[in-house]
């Protein structure tokens, strides 16, 4: 059984790992921004709510992003183990997080955090060539990334394993799987 965070900066690549580590790990890659996309897509009523919300321009509240985390790991794929991409992004969620777990009688393995330089990210980033990834723009999500991230490291500090982030898709996995191996079994 696997319970996975990965955390990391926009760019570290955690999404590319995110899903080689689930077919490694034969657990389900479960990522917020995919959840919004296939709510919004079966036109449901919590993508009837994200969909005005992101129309709008603001950002989805962390009640709405709960809750369709809360239905998704309630699906029979994710009761042995799952791999969360993009969530939690804050305290208040980790709380929520640990709570859902607890409720099933589960908990954490472990909390993967993809540690790159934010000048790596960024030339990283600005190679894609895409038209809203300006240095600014790169830059201030950076930034955001880091001022709520910090205290969710200092959250899951006994369960945090921190893996160099830059080099070959290949290579970051085997550090990954490398970490999660090493890990002391029976480690909360």
């Amino acid at each position: 059984m696997t319970r996975l965070v990965l955390v990391g900066p926009p760019g570290a690549g955690k999404g590319t790992q995110a899903g080689t580590l689930s077919e490694k790990l034969g657990v389900p890659h479960i990522s917020t921004g995919d959840l919004f996309r296939a709510h919004i897509g079966d036109g449901t009523a919590l993508g009837r709510s994200v969909k005005g919300i992101l129309d709008a321009g603001k950002l989805v509240p962390d009640e709405v992003t709960n809750e369709m985390v809360r239905e998704r790991l309630a699906e029979a794929d994710a009761q042995d183990g799952f791999l969360l991409d993009g969530f939690p992004r804050n305290i208040a969620q980790a709380e929520v997080l640990d709570k859902i777990l607890a409720e099933s009688g589960h908990k954490l393995d472990a909390v993967v955090e993809f540690q790159i330089d934010e000048d790596v990210v960024v030339d990283r980033l600005l190679s894609r060539g895409r038209t809203d990834d300006t240095e600014e723009v790169i830059r201030h999500r950076q930034h955001v990334y880091r001022s709520e991230t910090e205290p969710l490291l200092n959250h899951y500090r006994d369960l945090l394993l921190t893996v160099d982030a830059v080099g070959d898709v290949d290579e970051v996995t085997s550090r990954v799987l490398r970490s999660l191996d090493e890990k002391p079994h029976g480690q909360a």
